[in-house]
């Protein structure tokens, strides 16, 4: 097979580079691949002062990348799993799924304002800051006496935002923060648990995307797919999936591999006007990844 230089492409933050690069050396190192990284802008990081629930569509962090490797301007994406939605544009494929860190979210908090009780454990009254509907669901189900202040921006972003005043915490992925290796000890954290603070589908996994029609990135990036961390993924968005949605829809899953059984527990927020109104909760369990799925659509939507 005819080697060649592939370029890799990937939004501009300080995380998706991170990301990236991990990608590169693994191919590098790997697989022997030369590899050239090309950044991209996405909606998404073009209009960060525009909630996510408040932007049209989906793919507000990938369908630029996506066009570039369509015009073969790049031969390889490489995105945040949870950002990609469930369904790719014809001609292309997720060619493997891997590098899953800490799938858990953390609460960040100014020095002195944890009160070491309830699953965030925030004393009453705090300014608690996040974008994502996800985590708004769930911060007002379990701490509705917080006062919950929309929150876009790259990860160092969010940490300023905190550090300079404007809230008393934020919540930010596990994921991102090993990456990114940044120094917190200015701050409190708590690592929220998986199975009562859920996260999105697929955090935390990276997922590589490629012309389905290009053999040599298919078959360097094939040798990076993790068994494992896609049968995650085929869980989690599979239930995703199923809303027809992106990441903008309100859903927490967390899924664990039981021998050869497959556990699944989701949370999908309920929302009156602009006021979060309750969770909807599943819990299923099954040997068929399909079944799984559909029984907790059924409890979540009762249909």
């Amino acid at each position: 097979m005819k080697k060649r230089q592939l370029i890799l492409g990937t939004r501009g933050s300080d995380l998706a580079m991170a990301q990236a690069k991990q990608v590169q050396t693994a191919l590098e190192k790997r697989v022997g691949a030369e590899v050239k990284l090309e950044v991209i802008q996405t909606t998404g990081d073009t209009r960060d002062s525009v909630p996510l629930s408040k932007l049209p569509g989906k793919g507000f962090f990938t369908k630029e990348i996506e066009q570039a490797l369509l015009d073969n301007r790049i031969d390889i994406a490489v995105h945040s799993l949870k950002d990609l939605p469930t369904t790719q544009p014809e001609g292309l494929s997720i060619a493997a799924v891997a590098f899953r860190e800490d799938r858990r979210d953390v609460l960040i908090v100014k020095k002195g304002l944890l009160d070491g009780t309830g699953v965030l454990p925030l004393a009453k009254g705090l300014i608690i800051g996040t974008g994502s509907t996800r985590r708004q669901a769930q911060i007002a189900f379990h701490n509705p006496h917080l006062e919950i202040k929309d929150l876009r921006g790259n990860v160092p972003t969010r940490i300023e935002k905190l550090r300079s005043g404007e809230y008393d915490a934020v919540i930010v992925s596990a994921a991102g923060l090993a990456r990114l290796m940044l120094d917190l000890s200015e701050f409190d954290i708590e690592v929220l648990d998986p199975g009562l603070f859920l996260p999105a589908p697929g955090q935390g996994a990276l997922a590589m995307e490629v012309r389905s029609d290009d053999t040599l990135a298919n078959h360097y990036i094939h040798q990076l797919d993790n068994e494992k961390v896609r049968t995650e993924a085929r869980l989690e968005r599979g239930l995703l999936a199923k809303f027809d949605a992106g990441c903008s829809l309100p859903l927490g899953v967390y899924s664990e591999l039981v021998g050869k059984r497959f556990h699944l527990k989701a949370v999908l927020g309920e929302r009156e006007n602009d006021t979060w109104d309750g969770l909807k909760t599943s819990d299923t369990i099954g040997d068929d990844i399909d079944s799984v799925i559909d029984d907790a659509y059924r409890q979540l939507t009762g249909s």
